[in-house]
């Protein structure tokens, strides 16, 4: 009887396997090194180092940077693009924003499809709806005709109004399909029926170039589990914090462009609920990245304004995290100016950190910790052993001796840089929109969170940091906690006094047929089905709009202009009722409820972490090198409290407890690190 739940998470150094053991109600992890030429083998070689019989797994989650990358690195296969007459350059003329206003030299990359591979046709519809040209059906076969000659295999097609009435854009696309029946089609309309060309363009655009490339790496995955025995259906995680099975994603690839960042944000409010805090900091600190999401009032922020690369937006709600390139293998330098610098780029799995000993030669944070004596000499359990003489040489030669400082304060200098970048990016999240970091928790986790996480906290003055049990298979535990989920949305413009109520209803009903039949696809049952119905509305004149729950019956819209008011205050401090309030789109969040792991606590027996493994020489910045006990931290037992300083190992990641800390094991088996009020003070007083 398959009892077995599998989450694999793949990052840009290590692929992570977190299993849990239903019968049990018993979790393990295991880590490998990521193949960024083929991520499935590394998927595959941690399903093999972890043991696992496929044969006994209920349930196989997998959150993936396939889509991710793809996008990055513009790795795409032949694409084209099919637009209205008039309308080809949508896309790079985008919405006239630059990323940086004021650098004139730091021009938007190019659009995912070149121009000489964007093609025009007659048809026209108009704002309304009304067809004012009818697809040339004549010209469409004859491009057609060019297109398989060229030999696009993935093609969009968006046209203007689509959203309003989407019979040329359908049409068009059984044409495609007629003459290049290998070729796989993306219409505006079916991917995002929503007014806004350069936002419709693009995000069906991506969803095209993405379409072969995930859907091969998807369909051979599946194809691997399956022979090895998994029965059920691989559930990817898509952005918005749910999952998908295969046969949506090869409907929506697109949804899976930020899959890996959602789960770690999903598993940071998980371990914050658990712990009783409603405002939290998620900091998942990899080997490439930090990523970091916002926790408030016990929920995470929604966004639909993101993209991948700047310009090129991709509209369908995600968990809002705010990524940059701060890893345990960010590459430390000096710039052109002498400053000292850390990232944003980095060593990767290939060639890795110098200590690696695979080629690398610029000194990383990973090296830094190691010349530290922060890290040990050994990651994943002995999978990857690091030379701390390589490391201080790499330290030595790049930052210690062009700035004059002894390795240690040059090394400890590079984590400070590092610590710095990763504060700031918390402050954008936070401080900048009106939350008050002090009254978060910092939750830490990723290969590298746990590291960094107390000097982090220490810079924000965040009183308490929570390192999870497993903190570098943390998201892949995330992946174990989403359900399937889809969000559909039409356009519906009308003032909410005078909305037809009736034909309110309709349209929802029929975003509810069509939610229903998508779940039913993926083999959800009726009862494990919940729809929830969201309008979005604004006041009269304004551009922007802010979406909040409906109900449905006599009512429901009078409430739901109740619930804007309050909630637009809340979001922008203002409120007027007075003012007409106009529906601007309505939406229908779609959950197929899947299997949740539930966790046991443990016993809480308070008293001392009882003897260390060993004892090293750390060193501590200001406080110098320190004779530090090392733990085991399976052998510290719920309700152990012990002062810093401290080390923590564990097979995916060592926690670094500083100096004037505390920290305790609570009955989660998380490590609460709580900074004490004399480094409080003298934090806040600099």
């Amino acid at each position: 009887m398959a009892n077995v739940r599998v989450a694999v998470d793949v990052g840009g150094t290590f692929t992570d396997v977190c299993i849990f053991d239903e019968q049990t109600q018993s979790m393990r992890v295991t880590k490998v090194p990521s193949t960024p030429a083929d991520p499935m083998i590394a998927v595959m070689n941690g399903v093999a180092r972890a043991g696992i019989d496929l044969a006994d797994v209920s349930l196989f989650s997998h959150g993936t940077t396939v889509a991710t990358n793809a996008l990055i690195t513009r790795n795409f296969p032949a694409a084209a693009m099919v637009t209205t007459r008039g309308f080809r350059d949508v896309i790079e003329i985008r919405d006239g924003t630059k990323d940086d206003l004021w650098d004139a030299y730091n021009d938007v990359t190019g659009p995912y499809i070149r121009r000489r591979d964007r093609f025009e046709v007659t048809e026209r519809t108009d704002y309304a709806g009304n067809i004012v040209t009818p697809l040339d059906e004549d010209e469409a076969r004859r491009l057609a005709a060019l297109l398989r000659k060229r030999g696009a295999t993935t093609i969009a097609v968006c046209f203007l109004n689509s959203y309003a009435n989407a019979d040329n854009e359908v049409r068009m696309r059984r044409i495609l399909e007629e003459e290049i029946p290998e070729a796989t089609v993306s219409t505006s309309a079916e991917i995002l029926p929503e007014i806004f060309e350069h936002d419709r363009f693009n995000t069906a655009v991506s969803n095209a170039v993405l379409a072969p490339l995930v859907t091969g790496y998807v369909d051979r995955l599946a194809e691997q589990l399956k022979d090895g025995g998994y029965a059920g259906d691989l559930l990817l995680l898509h952005s918005g914090g749910g999952s998908m099975t295969p046969r949506m994603v090869k409907r929506y690839p697109v949804r899976l462009a930020a899959s890996g960042i959602a789960a770690g944000a999903i598993a940071a409010k998980h371990v914050a609920q658990q712990c009783g805090y409603e405002n939290a900091v998620g900091l998942d600190m990899g080997g490439t990245s930090t990523d970091i999401a916002l926790v408030s009032g016990g929920e995470l922020r929604i966004t639909k304004e993101w993209q991948v690369e700047y310009g090129h937006p991709i509209v369908f709600p995600s968990i809002e995290v705010l990524t940059i390139g701060a890893g345990g293998g960010s590459l430390a330098h000096i710039d052109i100016a002498g400053s000292l610098r850390n990232g944003p780029q980095s060593a990767g799995a290939d060639p890795g950190p110098a200590c690696y000993g695979t080629g690398g030669e610029e000194p990383t944070n990973c090296d830094a910790n190691v010349l530290l004596n922060r890290l040990g000499t050994d990651l994943a359990g002995g999978a990857k052993m690091l030379d701390r003489e390589l490391a201080r040489k790499a330290v030595n030669r790049v930052i210690a001796e062009p700035l004059g400082m002894t390795e240690e304060e040059a090394a400890h200098a590079v984590l400070q840089v590092a610590n710095a970048n990763m504060a700031d990016a918390v402050r954008l999240i936070s401080i900048r929109r009106g939350y008050d970091p002090r009254d978060f928790a910092l939750i830490a986790f990723g290969g590298a969170g746990a590291l960094h996480g107390a000097e982090v906290a220490r810079e924000l003055n965040i009183p308490t940091v929570v390192v999870p049990p497993n903190p570098g298979v943390t998201s892949a535990l995330g992946c174990l906690l989403v359900d399937i989920r889809h969000d559909l949305s039409t356009m519906y413009t009308a003032l909410a006094a005078t909305a037809d109520e009736e034909d309110l209803e309709a349209t929802y009903r029929s975003l509810e047929a069509d939610a229903t039949a998508r779940l039913r696809h993926e083999g959800v049952s009726e009862e494990d089905s919940v729809l929830q119905r969201i309008i979005s509305m604004r006041y009269h004149g304004q551009w922007r709009s802010l979406s909040v729950p409906i109900g449905s019956g006599p009512g429901a819209l009078a409430a739901a202009i109740d619930t804007f008011h309050q909630q637009h205050e809340k979001e922008f401090a203002f409120r007027q009722d007075s003012q007409p309030v106009e529906i601007y789109q309505l939406q229908l969040t779609a959950v197929g409820k899947t299997p949740k792991p539930s966790f046991r606590p443990a016993e809480l027996r308070p008293g001392g972490p009882g003897e260390p493994g060993s004892h090293r020489s750390v060193y501590f910045g200001p406080d110098g090198w320190l004779e530090t006990p090392v733990y085991n931290r399976d052998s510290l037992p719920a309700g152990a409290t012990f002062a810093g300083p401290a080390i923590v190992n564990q097979l995916d990641s060592t926690t670094v407890i500083p100096p004037d800390t505390v920290a305790e094991i609570d009955e989660w088996l998380n490590i609460r690190i709580h900074l004490t009020h004399r480094r409080l003070e003298q934090e806040e007083s600099k």
